[in-house]
């Protein structure tokens, strides 16, 4: 990094440590401004691992001033966005758009419906996150109702039932009924058998190219004119499995010269010949294609108001085929754009996923690196955070990208008051290699503030007796200083640290690194990030604390422990959940 790109960024951070003091009326904090300088400026990015220290002291400069004094230089700095800042709407209660026709339904009742192929990764968390949204706002209903009739190209995963559930309470949400599409299916058999009736399908053993040929062409083929009674007589032996997999289908008959080729004669029943994984299913070999069942379903549930992407549009088109068929009057639809996540490696798809963890790549679906739901939980970030970071986006029929940095901002702003401090120093190549050093002269600990915000909590004693661990990236050449963050300055000469006794203007005044330490002999603890796992020594304190607290390791970030070992010779492991 050199020295121009060093002055960028300690601009930068003021700006952002100015603004981050003077909303929260609080201390900066070097892990609460990393994101947002991150977001604002990309090419800090690959200098990632030394900001923290080149910010550190910014942020202490900026803690030394007032309130007014922050103000007075937020206004110097950047006074666009102290005028936003103090412009902010705290009124606005609904930045979801009011729901179409909501006032003409006695109960607004909307669903999820996902395909329990696997559990859900950070973009199925948007229509639970905004279907919850909309119950809670409109005293409403939801239900979750897994599209589950395709045992075959979309298998279901037995366990992605329940992981699904898990997900939506993990929101902050519980649905008034939990339905299973292939607990139904003869239910939509009854439905296909009056649709055959009134004349609205047929039965087709065309070779699915041959027929795609006719339907391009807006030929009729030649099943589409036999008789109701052969039609039932054909389906019928559907049900019973009499055919094989691509033998037969039922069709709706729509209109074959439509100018959409999509929308002629779908298919609403085809066979299948492997058994559904649920035993409760597992007979059957005639299932519904989901255009037909989700719209079924959609009535039969009385689902009032539909979320879906704006590349389905054709499915509501076809299902309104049947609705006119039954005389339905079909459900509220709004068409939304795609989400897509920055900050992963990993594909945001779930049978990408599913592959890399069958191979090895991920340890399980709440692997750190994985942009699951399941593993936002286990890095220690709330539900709310997501829901809020999705109901942002809105519902515009445009694609939009979610930043990780709003969820963690929302995060931030619920844990840290509750989260204490703690030292954890890291031994990576990333970092430097952990260096011990003696101390010489100075007090027996240091004892920094539990939490900098709240005196009160008290503070952390760590013994420097067995000397100290610094990581090598902060380790300050021979005869420079540096200062022991809880503890005080120290001068490195001869191996050492020699106490020097200086006070805080060393830092403020004088430039000197603030830095994080821990005993030479303290606790081995291993940090999962989405980079891979780092090992380190973290304070005593941290073997006092237990699976799912959550702490923010002081110039690192948040992190939820996940196992607390019972000495500091063994491992114990954490989550690291954000800057």
């Amino acid at each position: 990094m050199d020295d121009e790109l060093r002055d960028r960024i300690r601009e930068a951070a003021e700006t952002n440590a100015l603004l981050n003091a003077v909303k929260h009326d609080s201390e900066a904090q070097v892990g609460a401004i990393m994101g947002p300088l991150m977001g604002e400026n990309p090419e800090f990015r690959e200098h990632g691992d030394e900001i923290p220290g080149v910010i550190a002291p910014v942020v202490e400069r900026v803690n030394g001033m007032d309130a007014d004094e922050r103000r007075e230089r937020l206004a110097e700095l950047a006074p666009e966005k102290l005028e936003e800042l103090e412009s902010e709407d705290e009124g606005e209660d609904h930045p979801l758009p009011d729901l179409p026709n909501a006032d003409e339904y006695d109960t607004v009742r909307m669903r999820v419906a996902p395909n329990p192929n696997g559990p859900w990764h950070i973009g199925h968390a948007r229509m639970a996150a905004v279907v919850g949204t909309y119950k809670e706002r409109y005293d409403g209903e939801f239900i979750c109702r897994f599209d589950d009739t395709d045992p075959e190209t979309k298998r279901p995963d037995l366990d992605a039932y329940d992981a699904i559930l898990d997900a939506i309470d993990y929101l902050g949400f519980e649905p008034d009924d939990v339905v299973n599409a292939s607990d139904r299916v003869e239910i939509y058999y009854e439905y296909a058998r009056e649709l055959i009736e009134k004349g609205g399908a047929y039965t087709c053993s065309c070779p699915q190219g041959e027929f795609s040929d006719l339907k391009n062409n807006g030929e009729a083929c030649p099943h589409r004119e036999k008789d109701a009674e052969t039609t039932r007589s054909e389906f019928e032996a559907m049900v019973d499995g009499d055919y094989d997999s691509g033998e037969m289908v039922l069709r709706v008959r729509t209109d074959i010269t439509h100018k959409n080729p999509a929308l002629r004669d779908f298919v609403a029943f085809r066979m299948v010949d492997t058994p559904h994984p649920r035993e409760a299913a597992e007979e059957y070999r005639c299932w519904p294609m989901l255009d037909f069942q989700s719209g079924l379903d959609d009535h039969l549930l009385g689902v009032t108001h539909i979320i879906r992407g704006i590349d389905l549009q054709d499915s509501a088109k076809r299902q309104g085929f049947v609705y006119d068929y039954f005389d339905w009057e079909y459900p509220e639809v709004i068409h939304w754009g795609h989400v897509q996540v920055d900050a992963y490696d990993v594909p945001l798809s779930t049978s990408s996923i599913a592959e890399l963890i069958a191979d090895g790549d991920l340890a399980g679906w709440d692997d750190p690196r994985a942009p699951t739901v399941a593993s936002l939980e286990r890095r220690g970030i709330r539900g709310e955070a997501v829901v809020d970071a999705m109901i942002e986006l809105g519902t515009s029929t445009s694609n939009v990208d979610l930043a990780m940095s709003s969820i963690y901002s929302n995060n931030r702003d619920l844990i840290d008051d509750d989260s204490d401090r703690a030292f954890f120093v890291r031994d990576t190549d990333d970092h430097g290699s952990l260096v011990e050093r003696q101390i010489v002269g100075g007090p027996d600990a240091g004892e920094p503030p539990l939490h900098p915000d709240f005196e009160e909590r008290g503070r952390r004693e760590i013994p420097v007796a067995g000397g100290v661990a610094v990581e090598g990236d902060d380790l300050p050449a021979h005869g420079e200083r540096i200062w022991l963050k809880g503890y005080g300055c120290v001068r490195h000469t001869r191996d050492a640290f020699e106490y020097t006794g200086d006070d805080i203007d060393a830092v403020r005044e004088e430039g000197v690194d603030v830095i994080h330490w821990a005993p030479a002999d303290g606790p081995v603890l291993r940090l999962r990030t989405m980079d891979g796992d780092v090992s380190g020594i973290a304070e005593p304190g941290v073997l006092g604390y237990e699976a799912d607290d959550v702490v923010q390791f002081e110039r690192i970030g948040f992190a939820r422990f996940d196992d607390i070992a019972e000495d500091s010779d063994t491992e114990s492991v954490a989550y690291f959940a954000h800057p």
